[in-house]
């Protein structure tokens, strides 16, 4: 990278930004709003990635981190502009996630009730992971009732909340942490 590039632009200094291909739009427009909530779900994946968590999980939060650019630069992406010569998700990432799932349940306690987020910081992080995810997913499904969006964007956002509460209960008996389960008022 050039050392004259720079991180200022000065382009958004009256409220818009630039999609992949140009097209101008507001800062607030649902194209932003979702890939800024995976932005946002991507700096805290690498938050859980930081901690003192096994050297497997880290390296699949790595991938993930790998896949969320890709699915932030397909929702950037104009679709009225010419066709981009961008990444996509597929099958083979959304079975990933299913497989790492069925591995980590096996070792986990069944489950009977809600879990009540937290017990450890780590554990924690695990659940803001999921709760940004859910609602990254929601924004994208409102964004596909009005834009074209692949099918397997959705599959994969709703898979990877799912990873997360597993991912979870997994590091909560990493961490000894006590899983608390719901219980009702009656």
């Amino acid at each position: 990278m050039s050392n004259d590039w720079k991180i200022y632009t000065k382009t958004g200094d009256k409220g818009t930004t630039a999609l992949i291909g140009g097209t101008r739009v507001p800062k607030y427009h649902p194209r932003i709003e979702v890939y800024g909530t995976v932005d946002e779900l991507n700096a805290f994946v690498g938050l859980l990635r930081d901690q003192d968590i096994d050297k497997h999980s880290k390296q699949l939060l790595i991938e993930i981190q790998n896949r969320l650019f890709i699915l932030e630069s397909l929702v950037a992406y104009d679709t009225a502009t010419k066709a981009a010569n961008l990444p996509t998700l597929s099958d083979t990432d959304v079975e990933l996630l299913e497989k790492e799932m069925d591995s980590m349940n096996e070792k986990l306690p069944e489950l009977t009730s809600f879990i009540v987020p937290g017990g450890h910081p780590v554990v924690s992080y695990a659940h803001i992971c999921r709760t940004i995810t859910r609602r990254a997913e929601r924004l994208l499904i409102k964004l596909s009732d009005e834009n074209s969006v692949d099918e397997i964007n959705l599959k994969y956002l709703n898979r990877l909340s799912d990873y997360f509460f597993v991912l979870g209960r997994k590091l909560a008996i990493d961490m000894h942490a006590d899983e608390v389960t719901w219980k009702p008022r009656k």
